[in-house]
């Protein structure tokens, strides 16, 4: 008989609220349209967790809207498209969490850039 395996609690710092793991969930899963409204909200642009995650995620949505774009005129793989937004979903959990989550190439660019 095997015995069950706990899952230890995700450490969560205290200046990350609820509502900032949220957000970046969501501009996670609705981008590029939501990191963009969030740049021009000033309550939510200031705050570290948020202005970590905004321009990252706000890249990857253009990056991902010009390859579904290209991808989409080619029919056999036309099919398999929509899977790319599964990175998405990936990336949203881990910041859900309340991690700082990088995004391979582009956390990089955006921070040599000083955007993040």
């Amino acid at each position: 008989m095997t015995t069950p395996v706990e899952i230890p609690p995700v450490p969560v710092t205290p200046e990350v609220s609820s509502e900032d793991r949220l957000w970046v969930l969501l501009c996670f899963l609705l981008a590029p349209l939501l990191p963009l409204i969030t740049l021009f909200l000033d309550d939510k642009k200031n705050k570290t967790f948020i202005k970590y995650h905004t321009v990252p995620t706000l890249i990857l949505g253009i990056v991902e809207v010009v390859v579904v774009g290209i991808l989409s005129l080619i029919p056999i793989v036309n099919c398999f498209v929509p899977l790319i937004y599964i990175i998405n979903v990936v990336y949203g959990i881990k910041a859900y969490n309340g991690t700082n989550t990088d995004i391979p190439v582009i956390t990089d660019f955006s921070k040599q850039q000083n955007w993040s």
